[in-house]
């Protein structure tokens, strides 16, 4: 597949960075650790994205996120935040596409986590998951 990226005409980006560029869109790895850059125009971005509307950024304690996916009938899932990241399989075949009990088994995974760190700190975990948000 032929992938493009369009700069603007006025500007130049380095060889190295068009070398990480090419070595990321070849990469062979299905996941990724997301990047926040420190530049303002990346800053400006994030403030106006969901997560940055809510402060989420800016906020002083650890940030989870969970999620999962279906592969072949089984729902596998996990958590991520910017330190640590842990997945699980919990789901099985005769479940069917259900996502609720491997994904609230992501929760409590990156609750237990929280709770085994050293410097207790307010958490905020991110789902996309209705069982749990409402029941939570």
């Amino acid at each position: 597949m032929t992938t493009e990226i369009w700069i603007s005409s006025t500007d130049r980006i380095s060889e190295a960075t068009r070398k990480t560029l090419q070595e990321a869109l070849e990469e062979d790895d299905k996941k990724d650790t997301p990047s926040f850059g420190k530049e303002d125009l990346e800053e400006i971005h994030r403030s106006g994205t969901e997560a940055g509307l809510l402060g989420i950024y800016n906020f002083p304690g650890s940030v989870y996120a969970t999620d999962g996916s279906n592969d072949k009938g089984v729902m596998g899932t996990g958590f991520f935040n910017e330190h640590r990241g842990g997945c699980c399989q919990l789901g099985r075949g005769e479940e069917g596409n259900s996502s609720n009990r491997a994904e609230l088994g992501a929760a409590c995974l990156a609750l237990e986590d929280a709770k085994k760190q050293q410097d207790r700190k307010p958490v905020i975990l991110l789902s996309d998951l209705a069982c749990f948000l409402s029941s939570s």
